[in-house]
C-alpha cells in the first residue's frame, strides 16, 4: 500500500514550492498571487531507498472569506480523512493568521502524524518569528526555506521514519491473487466495464461524469478465472478539480494505483487520450506495474481499414518511450472483447512475475551484445561479461560490466528492447542495471 503525504495550508504559504522542491521538479504552477494552484498536484517522492505518494492540495480561492474558510476546513478534513501524514505548511513572514489557527484546531484532533511546516525561514530575524508557531500546539515543527530547499531533508528523513519496510509487501503481493485497477477518466465507462464482467449492477452507472466516488474491490472468480477487480473514481482533468471530490478521486486512484499488480487504463475512444492519461501511464509505469491500454466506445467510432492500426499508433507515439503495451479496443456496453481484456491483463500479470533462468538470459543476451557491441567511450570499450536477473517484483536485470557508467541510454535502451522481444514482457516496465564485475 502506498504511504501518501498532503500537503496543506492557506493560499500562498508555499505550498506548490515545497512541493516542486520534493519532486525536484516544476510541475506546479508558482506564482505570488495567492490561489494560484488550481490543480492539485500528486507525485512520487523518492528519499533514502523510500517513496512516497505527495499531494499538494491547491489554493482555494472564492469571492468571500466565509466561504473559503468552509472550503478550506472540507479540504483539510479530506487531507485528514485520506492522507497517512500531513504537512501543515504556515508562513513565517505573516505570522499566524485565524486561517491557520482554524485549520490546526481541525488537525490537532486528528490521530495522523501532523507535521508544521514553517516556510520562508531564511534570515535570523524570521528565525525569532518562526519561534511563534510552537503555540499551535505541534510535536513536529520543521522551519525551512521552500525556495532554497534548506531544511527540507530533516522533514523528509522524519516523513520516511514512518513508512514500513517494503519486504512485507512483496511477501502479501506473492500469496495474494492478481490485482487489476481499473483506472482512466471519468464516464470512460470503467464501471459499465465491471458490471459487464460481474454480470451485475454492482456500481451504479450514469452519464454524469464522476459518479463512482469510491473505489470498490470485487472478488472475480469465472471460467477458471480469479482476481480482484479494483474500479476507481474518475480521475479527472485538473481544470474541473473544483469539487472537493476530486481531490477524493485522485487520492483514492493512486491509492488504488498501489495496491494494483496490473493496471487497465481506459481511454474514451471518441475522445482520444487526454495529458491526464499519460500522467497516470507515466506513474503506473515508475511504479513498475503491468499496463493493459483498452479504448472503449470502439462500437461508436465510424471504422475504415485501417483505423484501429493508426489509432494505436498515434497512442504509442504520446506513450514513448515505453511503447511495449497491449492496446485492446473494446465495447463495455456491448461486451465486445472485454474478456480478451482480461486474458491479457492476466497475462501481463504473469510476465510480471517471470523469473527468466541465468543461463537461457546469459545464452540470449550475450549474443545481442556480440552482435552490437556498447560504443567506445573515452577510448575505453565497455565489455559486458555477465547478466542476471535481480530478485525483486518489478523485472530487473543486472548487466555485469568493467565500466558500469560509460553505458549510456541509447545503449540502455537496446539492451532493453532485446530482453523485451526475447522473453515478452508486453505490459510489463522493465529496469536494467550495469553494475562493476
Amino acid at each position: 500500500m502506498g504511504f501518501t503525504v498532503a500537503i496543506i495550508g492557506r493560499p500562498n504559504v508555499g505550498k506548490s514550492t515545497l512541493f516542486n522542491r520534493l519532486l525536484e521538479q516544476r510541475k506546479a504552477i508558482v506564482d505570488d498571487i495567492s490561489g494560484v494552484t488550481r490543480d492539485r498536484q500528486y507525485g512520487i517522492v523518492e528519499w533514502n531507498g523510500k517513496n512516497f505518494n505527495v499531494i499538494d492540495t491547491g489554493g482555494f480561492v472564492p469571492k468571500s472569506d466565509d466561504i473559503f474558510e468552509r472550503e478550506i476546513r472540507k479540504q483539510v478534513h479530506i487531507a485528514v480523512d485520506e492522507a497517512n501524514a500531513i504537512i501543515f505548511m504556515v508562513d513565517a513572514a505573516t505570522g499566524i493568521t485565524h486561517l491557520d489557527d482554524a485549520m490546526a484546531d481541525i488537525l490537532r484532533r486528528s490521530s495522523k502524524p501532523i507535521f508544521l511546516v514553517v516556510n520562508k525561514v531564511d534570515n535570523n530575524d524570521r528565525m525569532l518569528a518562526a519561534s511563534e508557531f510552537y503555540s499551535l500546539g505541534f510535536e513536529h515543527v520543521h522551519n525551512i526555506a521552500a525556495i532554497s530547499g534548506s531544511g527540507t531533508g530533516d522533514l523528509l528523513d522524519v516523513i520516511c521514519e514512518l513508512i514500513p519496510e517494503e519486504n512485507s509487501d512483496k511477501e502479501k503481493t506473492e500469496n495474494s491473487l492478481p490485482k487489476f485497477a481499473i483506472i482512466g477518466q471519468p464516464n470512460v465507462g470503467k464501471s459499465s466495464l465491471l458490471n459487464s464482467l460481474i454480470g451485475q449492477e454492482r456500481t451504479i452507472v450514469s452519464d454524469i461524469a464522476g459518479t463512482t466516488r469510491d473505489t470498490i474491490h470485487t472478488h472475480y472468480n469465472m471460467y477458471q478465472k480469479e482476481f480482484v477487480l479494483i474500479d476507481t473514481a474518475g480521475i479527472r482533468k485538473k481544470t474541473k478539480v473544483h469539487e472537493d471530490l476530486e481531490f477524493y478521486s485522485v487520492i483514492r486512484a493512486i491509492k488504488a494505483l498501489d495496491e494494483a499488480d496490473v493496471c487497465l487504463i481506459m481511454l474514451d475512444a471518441e475522445k482520444g487520450i487526454a495529458a491526464q492519461d499519460i500522467n497516470i501511464f507515466s506513474l503506473a509505469a515508475r511504479k513498475g506495474k503491468g499496463i493493459v491500454v483498452l479504448v472503449n466506445k470502439w462500437d461508436l467510432v465510424e471504422k475504415e481499414t485501417n483505423t484501429a492500426r493508426d489509432y494505436e499508433a498515434t497512442l504509442k507515439k504520446r506513450f514513448a518511450p515505453f511503447t511495449d503495451v497491449p492496446v485492446l479496443f473494446i465495447s463495455a456496453k456491448e461486451k465486445t472483447r472485454i474478456f480478451k481484456a482480461i486474458e491479457i491483463g492476466l497475462e501481463v500479470f504473469e510476465s510480471r512475475q517471470r523469473k527468466i533462468p541465468t543461463r537461457e538470459l546469459n545464452d540470449v543476451m550475450l549474443k545481442a551484445v556480440e552482435s552490437y557491441h556498447p560504443p567506445v567511450v573515452r577510448g575505453k570499450s565497455v565489455k559486458i561479461k555477465f547478466i542476471t536477473q535481480l530478485p525483486t517484483y518489478v523485472p530487473s536485470f543486472a548487466f555485469f560490466c568493467n565500466f558500469p557508467d560509460d553505458v549510456k541510454t541509447p545503449y540502455k535502451n537496446y539492451l532493453e528492447n532485446q530482453l523485451r522481444q526475447n522473453f515478452n514482457f508486453s505490459g510489463v516496465p522493465i529496469r536494467v542495471f550495469f553494475r562493476k564485475k
